[in-house]
């Protein structure tokens, strides 16, 4: 009995050991992304958790300065407690703490400090760093809500603590309440990426400290409140003494700050440390892989550390949140959360939570349709309760769609599914025209081709919600919108490509990255239909034809031309890995019978494009996708395709990783098993069929306008295209009687002509294209070179009657960088002159300013011009806001043929703009010129 008992202990005792020295955590380097583009910080933070405490050592929102830290930087300006991961926006960094010696300047620089790599450390849930300049060890760790700072003075003196709530994002409205000499109370009401972000925190010193300094006020006072807000903290200090602050957030209020300090009651470090490893411990555990290679060990477990490091608990403890309302509210049975990056997140990162994060997955939705209730819609790019309506689509739905296909519970269906349809039949953003004509073109939206697509698939997933709840209408309905891509794909070019007045746009070069796309090209959006694979296979006109353009995708060139795009990166051909729209496409090989092809690009990736080095991201990390894209593929899975359930498989990298679902259950992948993986974790699917969409269900597509041009002199002749030969086109110009297309169309004034497709039984969309008479019959000769994807249609376009509006991104303006403007303009003849009205565009964030001064001279001859007249204004480049203005030059009646038209760019941008790290210069944007 006594050795059977002992036999007993010995293997619960080895069981325990074992499960205890399983150390996850070690192999987690969070400077992996802080360098390069990866946007990613390496403070302490918990999983998922509200604080995210690191240092910043950048406070100019650039671009590489996102997450508030650069790995090729050397100084620190402070310790906040609040970072984006990979993001290409900037925000955060509330409530920034930094320790010094003797100094109570709120000057930045005078409080900030050198560092060097040689004293930093970091690893999950810690962050340690020397600051040289007064030879202070900094420590930080973190609870869920609370960070913890340690600060070491290794020399004697007056110990000064800086609280500065000027630092990064714009302070709106702060308060400081001071309790007594260890308590104080924080509110910041900040405006950056998000415009109204509230924040509160409780400060706790374990040491009594003093007020020594105030930006503004007295130190004797108890509250400080307004928009210039920073005070000085301090004590002598022996050599060694160590100072140590709690700093609780809430979302809510002051009272959310004393429930949340409840999490941390003491000033424990090295337990607070213990607790937070122990807490990244318990969650890497989730996938166990095995390997040898402790580089690629540590490259996968950084990776999925970066995954759960958002959406961020942004609850108090009670349960309290701040609403998208601006309100407080109790989230009831479940967790409310915030920083929801869904254009990227969509495609891995959610796919992977539905794995390994069921729980937290039904809690995201119920966050989603909390926001739903209290915001009118779905949240799109959702950053602390604001709305950015960053990036495009509706991805919630994909979250939404998948999760409810693999049969998660713990959220309304019924009200999912009414949020999801009520976000897709608004008519912002495109959808509009997209409802209407059955895709976005030029001229009602920008990034007319992405939003297409985008939309398309998101209707695929309300389509797949729709068959779950019987709700066969509207299948039917939001079935046929997921074919929209259709009316973008050229037969001619195998290409998706824009359209502009109904017509392709030309000239196209899917290599040009422009605003038609969103953060990409032609080559790198054609294939985005993973809704409808088979589809594209067909319309390619078969496996082996879509093989080919694939082929050609991956080992083309990998020069692109059009705008700089810093997020394109990871190239291999034209496939771009470093951006989230190619993330899905080496894995189409799988669709037509050739998955050593896709086995040979997901290796070549996983070596190539993700090291154990700060510059180991070759992209933005992205809120987690980046990363999640490499646990999934590294897995041997990925889900093409979010709302089927279905995951594509691929040799794994690793020789054996086994998966801990939240049930208990644990499934082991291997070299050798893989293949049967295609419905990982959710097994009962396999007995479910994805439904494809029937030969009743296809749409028919639009007709094309052949005429590229928009604006004509005499007359035009307008020709009407369709894609099949047994379409039959109908038209109408200007309302009038409904007409079958034979023969060319001839127009000699103004005309608006709409037309559809008959097919069968089945009838396209209508489309419609304007054909302007030009309200002249100038010519002009342009002695400054416009950049080719800011065109309006060539040199003409500054004359054709058709004027541009504030959405420049639709194409209707010519856009000079870096460069003064000058035309001449022919009137044909002698004519008497005494007006010339030029249009102009100022968008100063990116990149667009008003001019400084126009010239117009004069001529009957076109050698010699005489000045006729100047108009001078004086542009603001910090003025954030779109708008236009028309610049008249008026002068005594003249008779003339020939006018120069002279307008002076405004130059480099000052310090402090936007622009000015990146050695800003601007463009002119000018449309229309009126000559009267």
């Amino acid at each position: 009995m006594k050795s059977t008992i002992f036999t007993i202990w010995m293997i619960i005792s080895s069981i325990f050991i074992h499960a205890q020295t399983k150390d996850f955590a070690k192999y987690v380097n969070p400077f992996i992304g802080t360098g390069g583009h990866g946007h990613s910080f390496p403070g302490a933070t918990l999983p998922y958790g509200m604080v995210q405490l690191s240092p910043d050592t950048r406070v100019d929102g650039s671009w590489d300065g996102c997450g508030g830290y650069h790995y090729s930087d050397e100084f620190i300006y402070g310790f906040s407690h609040t970072h984006l991961n990979g993001t290409g926006v900037s925000d955060y960094g509330d409530i920034m703490l930094m320790p010094t010696m003797s100094n109570n300047s709120f000057d930045q620089k005078e409080y900030g400090s050198k560092f060097s790599h040689n004293n930093e450390k970091a690893s999950a849930g810690y962050y340690q760093v020397l600051l040289e300049k007064d030879n202070i060890n900094v420590q930080l760790t973190s609870t869920t809500r609370v960070g913890l700072h340690e600060y070491t003075f290794n020399k004697a003196g007056d110990a000064t603590i800086i609280l500065d709530l000027n630092h990064r994002d714009k302070l709106l409205d702060g308060i400081v309440k001071v309790v007594d000499d260890k308590t104080v109370y924080v509110y910041r009401n900040s405006e950056a990426w998000a415009t109204n972000q509230k924040i509160f925190a409780k400060i706790q010193f374990n040491v009594p400290l003093k007020i020594t300094s105030t930006k503004n006020g007295s130190i004797k006072s108890k509250e400080f409140n307004g928009n210039e807000i920073a005070l000085a903290f301090g004590k002598k200090v022996k050599k060694g003494e160590k100072i140590l602050v709690n700093v609780t957030l809430s979302t809510t209020s002051f009272e959310g700050t004393d429930v949340n300090s409840k999490e941390l009651p003491s000033f424990d470090f090295a337990k607070t440390k213990a607790e937070a490893e122990k807490a990244w411990n318990k969650e890497l555990s989730k996938i166990e892989v095995k390997s040898t290679d402790k580089e690629k060990l540590t490259i996968f477990y950084t990776a999925l550390y970066h995954t759960m490091m958002q959406p961020n608990i942004a609850q108090d403890v009670n349960g309290n949140f701040r609403g998208r309302d601006d309100q407080i509210h109790l989230a009831n049975n479940f967790d409310y959360y915030s920083v929801f990056s869904l254009w990227d997140t969509f495609r891995a990162a959610h796919p992977l939570y539905t794995l390994i994060e069921k729980r937290r997955t039904v809690d995201f939705i119920n966050t989603f349709i909390k926001q739903y209730e209290q915001g009118g819609r779905l949240p799109v790019w959702e950053l602390a309760s604001n709305e950015t309506d960053c990036m495009i689509g509706y991805h919630s739905v994909s979250v939404i769609a998948d999760a409810m296909v693999k049969g998660l519970k713990g959220f309304d269906y019924e009200l999912a599914f009414e949020a999801a349809k009520h976000s897709a039949m608004l008519d912002h953003l495109g959808l509009k025209a997209y409802k209407e004509n059955g895709f976005i073109a030029i001229d009602d939206e920008h990034e007319s081709v992405s939003k297409t697509l985008e939309y398309a698939y998101d209707d695929w997933c309300i389509a797949q919600m729709a068959l779950i709840l019987n709700k066969q209408d509207d299948y039917k309905y939001f079935i046929e919108r997921s074919q929209s891509w259709k009316n973008l794909f050229n037969q001619s070019t195998k290409f998706i490509q824009p359209k502009k007045n109904g017509a392709w746009d030309s000239p196209f070069e899917p290599r040009e990255v422009n605003n038609n796309y969103t953060e990409a090209n032609g080559w790198q959006y054609t294939f985005f239909v993973p809704q409808d694979i088979n589809g594209m296979i067909d319309f390619y006109g078969g496996k082996a034809s879509f093989e080919a353009k694939l082929d050609q995708l991956f080992n083309s060139t990998s020069e692109m031309t059009g705008r700089e795009q810093v997020d394109v990166t990871g190239l291999i051909g034209q496939y771009a890995q470093g951006n989230e729209p190619s993330h899905h496409v080496a894995f189409l090989y799988n669709y037509i019978d050739k998955p050593e092809k896709t086995k040979e690009l997901i290796h070549k990736i996983l070596n190539d494009f993700y090291k154990n080095s700060p510059d180991g991201l070759i992209g933005n990390e992205d809120c987690g996708q980046m990363s999640a894209w490499y646990v999934l593929a590294s897995m041997g899975i990925y889900s093409v395709t979010p709302g089927s359930g279905i995951w594509t498989t691929v040799e794994p990298y690793f020789d054996e990783i086994t998966v801990n679902l939240e049930d208990g259950t644990k499934r082991i992948i291997t070299k050798d098993n893989y293949k049967d993986n295609q419905f990982l974790g959710f097994e009962f699917l396999k007995d479910r069929e994805i439904k494809p969409i029937s030969e009743e269900e296809k749409i028919v597509t639009v007709p094309v306008f052949k005429n590229s041009e928009r604006a004509f002199k005499d007359k035009m002749t307008v020709v009407l295209t369709s894609q099949n030969p047994n379409d039959k086109i109908y038209y109408s110009i200007n309302g009038k009687k409904e007409q079958t297309f034979k023969n060319p169309i001839s127009i000699k004034e103004t005309s608006t002509i709409k037309a559809y497709v008959i097919n069968g039984e089945k009838k396209s969309k209508t489309i419609s294209g304007t054909f302007t008479k030009k309200p002249n019959d100038y010519a002009i000769t342009l002695h400054s070179t416009y950049t080719p994807q800011y065109h309006a249609g060539g040199p003409d376009g500054l004359l054709d009657g058709i004027f541009g509006t504030e959405n420049w991104k639709k194409g209707d303006w010519q856009g000079y960088f870096d460069q003064d403007f000058e035309a001449v303009i022919d009137l044909g003849k002698a004519k008497s002159i005494s007006e010339v009205d030029a249009h102009f565009l100022q968008d100063s964030r990116s990149w667009i300013m008003m001019p400084t001064k126009m010239e117009i001279y004069t001529s009957t001859n076109k050698e010699v011009f005489k000045l006729a007249g100047v108009i001078e204004k004086d542009a603001n480049p910090f003025n954030d806001s779109i708008f236009t203005d028309h610049w008249k030059v008026q002068f005594q009646t003249q008779k003339i043929q020939y006018i120069k038209v002279k307008i002076y760019n405004y130059g480099a941008f000052p310090k402090g703009h936007l622009a000015e790290p990146f050695q800003g210069k601007s463009y002119i944007f000018v449309d229309e010129i009126i000559i009267k």
